[in-house]
């Protein structure tokens, strides 16, 4: 029993060595997941931009092909393309147009805007969980310090000294007085 006393000690200070480790390991795990996260965010913010010029390349493509039926259709009813009627509907239909693919671009931004302010909390989340992770190592070599420090009789040459009421040792007198 005595030898396993006295590595008492030795063993509290391998396991807080080794909590103190575990829980480093586990802030910069969670800081790396989160970054990775933020990255993924980032990369799906530049494909909604992306998506948004596809889809406005894709509007102008269908309205150019109405624009075309359109004129087709008013030339072969005999309407006069540039005046009157027709005039009104082209513009119509070019302020619509326009009306549209800014649409498309303002919703892709948002959008982008959105999944950025993800990858910042992402980021944030990740730097959170970091100091988390070094507050709890403090914690670990806190603890393991007032337990080495407050262990009776301790391999470090230290002597605990019982101070509590009715008590009759003093601390600024010799040991030998009280055996």
């Amino acid at each position: 029993m005595a030898p396993l006393v006295a590595a008492a000690p030795y063993i509290s200070a391998a396991t807080s060595v080794m909590q103190f480790t575990q829980q480093g390991a586990i802030g910069k795990y969670n800081q790396a997941a989160n970054n990775r996260a933020a990255t993924v965010l980032e990369g799906q913010a530049a494909q909604i931009e992306q998506k948004a010029e596809f889809d406005i390349a894709q509007f102008n493509k269908n309205y150019q092909k109405v624009k075309g039926e359109t004129t087709v259709a008013l030339a072969k009813s005999g309407v006069q393309i540039g005046s009157g009627s027709a005039y009104n509907i082209a513009l119509s239909n070019a302020l619509e147009a326009k009306l549209q693919e800014n649409l498309i671009r303002y919703n892709s931004q948002v959008a982008a805007a959105n999944k950025r302010e993800e990858a910042s909390f992402a980021r944030i989340k990740g730097s959170i969980a970091r100091q988390e992770s070094k507050l709890k190592q403090i914690q670990t070599i806190a603890s393991a310090g007032t337990t080495l420090m407050t262990m009776n009789q301790g391999s470090f040459g230290t002597q605990s000294y019982n101070q509590g009421a009715g008590s009759s040792k003093s601390l600024f007198t010799s040991n030998s007085a009280y055996r």
